[in-house]
């Protein structure tokens, strides 16, 4: 087995219902589903400890191409094969990329903004809530750029209509977990929905995984990305 325990590696396991349990790290005390097989439990805090060097990492990129992007973001310490730092990174990579293909936001602003909006979906909700945080990263990033709020009309819309084909994608393929494959099904679905509905036009590049060996739920020649179909 690869590492999935920040602390003694072992694989993690999933339970039925919350627990209480003691962050292993800063002693916080709250409820959860996840541990690993040993009763280590690490919070979302963290387990994405680092993750505001994203918005630096953004800030200095000139990149159209939000799969280039978020490959740097997850080259970074903060971030590990599984967790929910990619609830953050997809709509901070889009964001980038939109911007530098011509988008008119703030991004500064709009990083800071999607930093608050993606650490508020915790790890698991793929599983647990129906919802891959990787797909609502991209609603986030599509209400970001259209000043979206509960009382709007078309912005409304798009982000849900981008939530829901993000995560159609995400079904389509199944499970188990992969939030390297879920991120950039995401992206890739956020692309096109980008050029349709605002007429800005990121890089759409092929992408072949690297991280295979690092996932002990890979899902082999399944997954769209996977070196055996290329």
């Amino acid at each position: 087995m690869k590492e999935e325990c920040l602390l003694c590696k072992a694989p993690l396991e999933y339970l039925e219902k919350d627990e209480p349990m003691e962050c292993a790290v800063c002693h916080k005390k709250e409820n959860s589903k996840t541990r690993c097989v040993n009763g280590h439990y690490v919070c979302n805090e963290c387990h994405t400890k680092g993750m505001d060097s994203i918005i630096r990492v953004c800030l200095e990129e000139t990149s159209k191409n939000p799969v280039d992007i978020i490959e740097k973001l997850m080259s970074q310490p903060f971030c590990h094969m599984h967790g929910p730092e990619h609830h953050v990174m997809v709509g901070s990579a889009l964001l980038t990329a939109y911007k530098n293909a011509g988008g008119d936001i703030d991004l500064p602003a709009a990083l800071i903004e999607m930093m608050n909006r993606g650490k508020s979906v915790p790890g698991g909700a793929c599983g647990f809530w129906g919802a891959c945080g990787a797909g609502i990263s991209s609603g986030m990033f599509i209400s970001i750029i259209s000043k979206s709020t509960p009382l709007a009309n078309e912005p409304f819309a798009l982000s849900n209509q981008m939530t829901s084909t993000a995560l159609g994608k995400i079904g389509e393929i199944g499970g188990p977990r992969c939030c390297k494959r879920d991120s950039f099904l995401s992206i890739l679905a956020a692309v096109d929905f980008v050029d349709e509905h605002f007429g800005i036009k990121m890089d759409k590049p092929e992408i072949t995984c690297n991280y295979s060996q690092q996932n002990n739920q890979c899902i082999g020649k399944r997954c769209p990305f996977s070196k055996a179909n290329k």
